[in-house]
């Protein structure tokens, strides 16, 4: 990926976009770019934040490590979207743990970069309440999914947000393994097996890591229908 298209995606983000403009270069020239290779480590939970991150390309998964052992999936973050700026900004340690998922492409922004950009220009914290609230209404917007929806209403959500939009047919990719996608929507992976099964009658048919929607209203109808009545079609 060309320099000018990592930053043109940087300049898209969340966290870039809501900057004053003339904040923008200096900014992203003081940014360091850096590849990952799947499975690869980012960070781990409780070292020192000292930067902001955004992911240019690919899939970044964030993750605590409960008592037991297991791995609960915090989030998981693709193109476009930042994570840390909280932590970073108070110079706290990471809560979690951030592992690239896919082949990926992170910007990383020194904190002390941001901090030295506000204290000349207070407006820039507005950019990062900006990014800040949107973490929380995805985290406002999961429970929300994990309280009134089904397993499978919950898989036919994330399957329409790989789609492109529209209607008619679609074809989407899964785009990380199927134990991760169970993680990130809070099912066992055996109970990601029964959704995709039940999403057949929404005319969803998962053939390894692809998914072939015949009719994407019709699957959005199901995705917010009453979840009495999705048991029902189960």
């Amino acid at each position: 990926m060309t320099h000018e298209r990592q930053k043109a995606i940087a300049r898209n983000s969340l966290l870039i976009r809501s900057l004053p403009e003339q904040h923008v270069d200096a900014l992203l020239s003081q940014a360091i770019w850096r590849g990952y290779g799947r499975g690869e480590t980012l960070f781990l939970q409780e070292e020192k934040a000292q930067a902001i991150h955004v992911v240019i390309d690919g899939w970044v998964k964030l993750f605590r490590m409960t008592p037991t052992g297991a791995e609960a999936v915090v989030s998981v973050f693709t193109r476009g979207e930042s994570f840390g700026e909280a932590v970073a900004l108070k110079n706290m340690p990471y809560p979690v743990s951030a592992e690239a998922v896919t082949a990926c492409e992170v910007m990383h922004i020194p904190s002390s970069v941001f901090l030295s950009l506000m204290r000349r220009d207070p407006e820039i914290g507005i950019s990062i309440l900006a990014s800040t609230f949107g973490h929380l209404h995805s985290l406002v917007a999961q429970l929300e999914q994990l309280k009134a929806q089904t397993g499978a209403q919950r898989v036919a959500e994330f399957l329409l947000n790989l789609c492109d939009g529209g209607d008619g047919t679609c074809e989407v990719r899964l785009p990380y393994d199927k134990m991760l996608i169970a993680g990130r929507l809070g099912m066992k992976p055996e109970s990601l097996s029964r959704a995709f099964a039940r999403l057949k009658d929404a005319g969803v048919t998962v053939r390894r890591n692809h998914a072939e929607i015949a009719d994407i209203a019709q699957l959005r109808d199901y995705a917010e229908s009453d979840p009495a009545e999705s048991w029902s079609k189960g």
